[in-house]
C-alpha cells in the first residue's frame, strides 16, 4: 500500500514547477518556459500578473491551442493552489501534447514571495 501512495504522490508533484525554476528560466536568452494566466476574470478584476504573462482564461484554452507553440513548455496558473482552473488547464494541455506544469502555489504564492507581477 505504501508504493501505491508513493507512486501517486511522484506522479502528483511531477505536475507542479516551483517558483525559483520559472525564474531561473525567464532570465535566459530562449527562456523555455511560457508562462499562462489561466483566471476566467477580466483584468479589472484581475488587477495584476505575473510579469510577461499570457492571458489565457482556462474556459477558451482548448479553442486557443492552435496560438500555442508546441515546442515551448507552458506554466499555467491560477488565483491560489485550491483553485481548479490551473488543473483544468494542466489537463488541456497535457491532453494535447502540449509540455505543461502547473504553478506551484499559484499567483498567491509568486506574490507571497515578492516575484516580478505587472499591472493590468
Amino acid at each position: 500500500m505504501e508504493t501505491t501512495k508513493i507512486d501517486f504522490l511522484k506522479t502528483y508533484l511531477s505536475l507542479y514547477i516551483d517558483h525559483q525554476t520559472v525564474m531561473a528560466d525567464a532570465q535566459q536568452a530562449n527562456p523555455q518556459y511560457v508562462i499562462l494566466d489561466v483566471r476566467n476574470a477580466p483584468a479589472k478584476i484581475k488587477k495584476d500578473q505575473i510579469e510577461g504573462a499570457i492571458a489565457m482564461p482556462a474556459k477558451d484554452l482548448a479553442n486557443r491551442l492552435s496560438e500555442l507553440d508546441q515546442h515551448k513548455t507552458y506554466v499555467v496558473y491560477d488565483w491560489t493552489a485550491g483553485t481548479t482552473l490551473g488543473k483544468v488547464a494542466l489537463l488541456t494541455l497535457l491532453s494535447a501534447d502540449f509540455k505543461a506544469y502547473e504553478l506551484s502555489c499559484a499567483l498567491e504564492g509568486w506574490k507571497g514571495m515578492h516575484l516580478p507581477i505587472e499591472s493590468l
